[in-house]
């Protein structure tokens, strides 16, 4: 009897290892499936994200070439979404908020291109900079942006050119000799600015501002330093925003189309001599 009940026992351990081993398998099997359903649907996913970004693509290139607005198919049935609107209103984030290249002009106009019937007159307030900007002598380690504006007012026939250079950086003022500026800034579209610039304009038709010593940030209000009086700033171009769709994937695609300005180097030295 006591052997018996000793088999018995053998018996009822490899049942119970027999369940052990199959429960890990099968655990196993189904993590192995379940990465490989993910991995699957990882790279479907990519592949649709990047269908979809070359029809928002195309979209953009439609749209900046023929001025189209609305939906098109693609033969890789994906298809895009257009859409354009003008670039205006008091306050303008310039660049799209990104940072404007050191020695890289940037225009502001100040009057309905290309018929000029409207000439600017009121105060209008440049942005730039940020607080953590460092002034050093260096060049290769200052992150602290001074600007040289120049203000076209006039006729288009016989502009006027005023030229201003003004710097946040007191030590260097010394000898650059361009205007001191404090730290006085504001916040112009969510994002905010260490330093300002206000200058009046009369009969304006734009203002081309540029950055030196750093990149910066610009933003412009067609308003006073204190804000409390505001004109709408003209249309500067154009933002061209594109959606394209792959199966259930979507990805967008912002352009802005500027007016054609001239090049930064013929403008403030050949064209107009400043005063």
């Amino acid at each position: 009897m006591k052997e018996y009940k000793e088999k018995h026992y053998e018996k009822g351990q490899m049942l119970l290892l027999a369940i052990l081993v199959m429960a890990v398998i099968l655990i196993v099997g189904l993590s192995i499936g379940a990465r490989m359903v993910t991995n699957v649907r990882t790279t479907q996913e990519e592949a649709n994200s990047e269908r979809a970004f070359s029809a928002a693509e195309a979209g953009i290139e439609q749209s900046l070439a023929t001025s189209f607005v609305g939906s098109g198919a693609l033969q890789n049935r994906t298809s895009y979404a257009t859409s354009q609107t003008s670039f205006e209103g008091v306050e303008l984030l310039l660049n799209n908020g990104a940072p404007n290249f050191k020695d890289e002009a940037i225009d502001i106009w100040l009057t309905d291109y290309p018929n000029y019937s409207t000439l600017w007159n009121g105060d209008v307030t440049l942005y730039w900079g940020q607080a953590s900007d460092v002034c050093v002598e260096s060049e290769l380690n200052n992150t602290m942006a001074a600007l040289e504006i120049i203000v076209i007012s006039g006729t288009k026939v016989n502009p006027v050119n005023t030229t201003y250079a003004v710097d946040p950086c007191s030590p260097r003022t010394v000898f650059n000799h361009f205007e001191y500026i404090p730290s006085s800034g504001g916040v112009v579209g969510g994002k905010v600015f260490a330093y300002k610039k206000t200058i009046t304009v009369t009969s304006g038709l734009l203002i081309r501002t540029i950055p030196l010593y750093s990149s910066t940030v610009f933003a412009a209000k067609g308003c006073n330093s204190a804000g409390t009086s505001c004109l709408t700033l003209p249309t500067q171009g154009k933002i061209v925003q594109s959606v394209g769709t792959a199966d259930n994937t979507q990805r967008k695609i912002m352009s802005f189309q500027g007016y054609p300005k001239l090049p930064t180097e013929a403008l403030p030295f050949v064209l107009f001599s400043p005063r």
